[in-house]
């Protein structure tokens, strides 16, 4: 495959990743990953150090997890009990397959309002649990976002 192609390819996946930060159906930095990976294959991997490769591997690894615990951690942080805890869990689980792409966030909501409610706690208290998880996903966006941001700008420094 010729240099210019996957160079080409590399920045398409650049602006993928960006854009799937914000968009729940597309996995942002895993794409901007693929395009570093494809910048330095291009470069005869000369283009970055081993070592920057292995951390920005790890962080979107790292992004991925918290995709799933940060809206799980923002239902306990807002005070949810165990069952909205594990309600936030099952409708976002269920959010992802039932109503992509944004099922896994209103599913987490929703099931963690439902929990609550089950476990016997007024409205306020169950959508206060709701907003942990939405809260938890919106942290995750962000450090999404931020990462991607990090490996766009080193790409594009890169080929400069």
């Amino acid at each position: 495959m010729s240099a210019a192609l996957l160079i080409v390819l590399g920045g398409v996946l650049q602006a993928a990743g960006l854009a799937g930060c914000v968009l729940p159906v597309m996995a942002g930095p895993p794409l901007n990953f693929a395009g570093l990976i494809l910048l330095d294959w291009a470069r005869g991997w000369n283009s970055f150090s081993p070592a920057f490769l292995v951390v920005m591997g790890l962080l979107t690894a790292g992004s991925m997890i918290l995709d799933y615990v940060l809206p799980l951690s923002g239902t306990k942080r807002y005070g949810s009990s165990k069952r909205g805890f594990w309600g936030a869990f099952i409708g976002m689980a269920a959010g992802v397959f039932a109503f992509p792409p944004l099922g896994i966030i209103i599913g987490a909501f929703l099931g963690a309002v439902i929990g609550e409610l089950a476990a016997g706690k007024e409205s306020p208290a169950a959508l206060r649990a709701g907003w942990g998880a939405f809260i938890g996903f919106l942290l995750a966006m962000g450090f999404r976002l931020a990462l991607s941001g990090v490996m766009t700008f080193a790409f594009v420094l890169k080929l400069l």
